[in-house]
């Protein structure tokens, strides 16, 4: 009988048949070692569960308690530190309109009348948004009652991301930076209180206070960018009445006319 190979088949030659045996060979080999692989985990989980559970409990234990602590301590701890601080914000606002002022701004910081001043609020309730904002009317206080360093120390602390507070609370500090004649230190924070928020009250506010430290401070180049960016973006703000006198003093002295 006559025998024929089928049209287009070609029997595998050696080289194939070695491919196919190392294929098939580093498959297995591949599947060998995930099953070893899941072996050693569940062994590993299986002989360590008892710690496993401690971790997971302990995490969950954690958030719960974070969870609960925010709820049933937390937000009673901030609502009673606003209530105590009721009295000291008074204070502080009829200092800024009052003309005996001192007495004033020391009551907002140390309390009278048996209620707590800012800086009990800030004893007493570290930590809260309370405690936080008290810092700033603390640093505020101090720096309208001259005590420069104390009113560094307490704004320094205040973080916020309010459009108004924020930037007051670094103007500020550059305002004690002024009074204790660290210029440079001043036209930092001016600097960055310009830029920390866009509006019509703080942003030209800062951009003059800094525009003026540089000229003190011999920089002329850089005073002139603070008073055109003031004339260009803030046209009218109040400071403008002023800016192109200021402009005219910063071209001269950086010799650009």
């Amino acid at each position: 009988m006559a025998t024929y190979n089928k049209r287009g088949y070609k029997g595998k030659n050696k080289g194939e048949k070695e491919h196919n045996i190392e294929t098939g060979s580093t498959t297995a080999e591949v599947f060998n070692t995930l099953d070893s692989t899941a072996s050693k985990t569940e062994a590993f989980v299986e002989k360590n569960q008892k710690y496993i559970f401690v971790v997971i409990g302990i995490v969950a234990a954690v958030v719960l308690g974070y969870l609960g602590y925010n709820e049933f301590i937390g937000k009673p701890k901030q609502t009673q530190a606003m209530n105590d601080m009721f009295q000291a914000q008074k204070y502080f606002d009829e200092a800024t309109t009052a003309v005996k002022k001192d007495s004033l701004y020391n009551l907002a910081l140390n309390g009278g009348e048996g209620k707590f001043g800012m800086l009990d609020i800030i004893s007493e309730y570290g930590g809260t948004p309370a405690a936080n904002l008290a810092n700033y009317y603390a640093g505020t206080a101090y720096l309208r009652l001259k005590d420069y360093k104390n009113a560094i120390a307490h704004l320094s602390k205040f973080s916020s991301d309010d459009e108004v507070l924020a930037p007051l609370a670094k103007g500020n500090i550059g305002d004690a930076f002024v009074q204790l004649n660290q210029l440079d230190d001043a036209l930092d924070y001016y600097d960055q209180a310009a830029n920390m928020r866009d509006n019509e009250y703080t942003t030209p506010m800062y951009l003059y206070k800094a525009g003026t430290i540089a000229l003190d401070l011999g920089k002329a180049d850089k005073a002139l960018g603070y008073f055109e960016k003031i004339k260009e973006k803030y046209p009218n703000a109040s400071e403008t009445a002023m800016v192109d006198v200021l402009i005219g003093k910063a071209k001269v002295l950086a010799n650009k006319y």
